[in-house]
């Protein structure tokens, strides 16, 4: 029996460090952990691994500073930095200085469980497949058919795409209908309507099905790196480049790429974009000639890209050139009758991945309690806000309460008021009536969050237990408050 592969995992929160642990242990893979730079280098000092996943800010250093000793001693090991959202000239440097590839937070688990499969080189079609986005190369895996996920128990994008609503089977019949063409393909919607997955399912029920389907969030990736990201790279093309690499356009070769916030892309890049979709060949950074490539666009945007293209900010011939046929995926305030539907589904996807059963149901004033909301984060909030009420919750019911929907959510939501308890506190009639009280609380909440990480060295464990909260609650309420931690402070 061939031995597992061995990572070290170093990182100075104990609930992140614990999340990556059982993440990659469910995988087969041998795990130690570390919690600082000096721990880490102990334990490197101990045996060899075939993989160090490191955060970028440590309590003694920095991811960087790991990765020079490992180049300084010679190590085999491959690296994988995770750095703050946004952070674009650390992840610049973290490839520079060695990294075979980098994460960005908030880490999605299966991009995660995707970049270290590439790193040990688990499988080498998934290695070759992947090329850098929002969360490193690993946005893409090869087309698997539909039989063979279905077997495995897995449902298809397809059938994900849950709902009895006349504009879903719309959707479902439209997908059919262009799936056996190369015309591109622009898929229109809200944040959080499911854009991904029109494009997946679209890839599913093609021809080019046992393809690769590669996705990548324009929005996400560092404008330095975006030409490299796209079309790769030959060895020493630039600093750091220390082999060839496959671009997103190659790692798609025979099957999808799928561009998803297409309408954040910059102009200098929407013009190279262009070129290889008008050329079908792309020129890696330091080639001398274009290779060809066999790729069906899908592209996505929640942004109005006619008004984009009158106001000079996205191309009109690109725009012509991606809008070929559209795709427009309804919000779920408009289709209120597949609500229950819906959460059955990712109920049951969420026991499904945490290996529970029977999965979790919905009480009926449970689910009269969520049809009142009006979801402004679509499909993806109603993930969420389900995966926290089963976490959190210890019951196969989910309750009302369970939900953490107080009055609050439906400040701005298109259901019926909600009654105001009949007692209320006083008001001194001394203070003035913020106009916008939702705003007004969300100010104050924020100030007291960044406080607290202010006098914790920016720690969300130490900083949310301040406050009585757990991490997975401090990362929730910084995520809607829009407070984002870099490797130096508030970014």
């Amino acid at each position: 029996m061939t031995a597992p592969f061995s990572l070290l995992v170093v990182d100075d929160e104990p609930d992140l460090r614990t999340l990556y642990e059982l993440t990659l242990l469910r995988e087969g893979y041998d795990v130690y952990s570390a919690g600082s730079l000096q721990e880490a280098w102990e334990r490197l000092s101990e045996r060899g691994y075939n993989a160090v996943i490191t955060d970028m800010r440590l309590p003694d250093g920095s991811g960087l500073d790991l990765l020079r000793r490992l180049e300084a001693a010679g190590r085999s090991e491959k690296a994988i930095v995770i750095t703050a959202y946004g952070s674009a000239q650390n992840a610049v440097e973290a490839l520079k200085s060695g990294a075979f590839d980098y994460l960005t937070k908030p880490v999605d688990l299966r991009q995660f469980r995707n970049v270290v499969a590439a790193a040990v080189g688990r499988d080498a079609s998934l290695a070759s497949a992947l090329s850098k986005g929002q969360s490193g190369r690993a946005l893409g895996v090869p087309g698997v058919p539909a039989a063979v996920r279905q077997a495995a128990g897995e449902r298809t994008a397809m059938q994900r795409l849950a709902g009895a609503a006349p504009a879903m089977q719309q959707v479902r019949s439209l997908i059919e209908r262009v799936a056996r063409g190369m015309a591109p393909v622009m898929v229109l919607g809200e944040s959080g309507t499911g854009k991904e997955l029109v494009a997946r399912a679209l890839h599913e029920v093609s021809a080019r099905v046992d393809q690769a389907f590669i996705a990548v969030n324009c929005g996400a990736i560092p404008e330095q790196l975006l030409e490299a990201e796209f079309f790769g790279y030959r060895k020493g093309a630039f600093t750091g480049a220390a082999e060839d690499r496959p671009g997103f356009f190659q790692a798609a070769q025979g099957g999808t790429l799928f561009l998803d916030e297409i309408g954040d892309l910059p102009l200098a890049m929407q013009s190279k974009l262009l070129r290889a979709i008008q050329e079908r060949a792309v020129r890696p950074l330091g080639a001398v000639s274009e290779h060809p490539v066999n790729v069906r666009i899908v592209s996505a945007t929640h942004k109005d890209l006619g008004l984009e293209v009158q106001h000079g900010r996205f191309r009109q011939d690109l725009y012509y050139r991606l809008n070929v046929i559209q795709i427009r995926i309804p919000p779920l305030r408009e289709r209120a009758e597949d609500l229950a539907l819906i959460c059955a589904a990712v109920l049951e996807r969420i026991a499904r991945d945490a290996g529970v059963w029977p999965a979790p149901q919905l009480s009926a004033a449970a689910l009269e309690h969520l049809s009142h909301y009006g979801f402004p984060g679509n499909v993806r909030e109603l993930e969420n806000l389900l995966h926290r009420a089963v976490t959190l919750g210890d019951a196969e019911l989910i309750d009302r309460d369970d939900l953490g929907l107080g009055e609050e959510a439906f400040a701005d939501s298109d259901g019926p008021s909600i009654a105001l308890p009949e007692r209320v506190p006083a008001v001194s009639a001394s203070l003035s009536l913020p106009g916008d009280l939702v705003a007004h609380l969300d100010a104050v909440e924020r100030g007291i969050i960044v406080r607290a990480l202010d006098s914790h060295r920016f720690n969300r464990t130490a900083a949310g237990s301040s406050l009585g909260l757990s991490l997975r609650q401090m990362r929730y309420r910084m995520a809607r408050l829009g407070i984002q931690v870099g490797e130096h402070g508030l970014d």
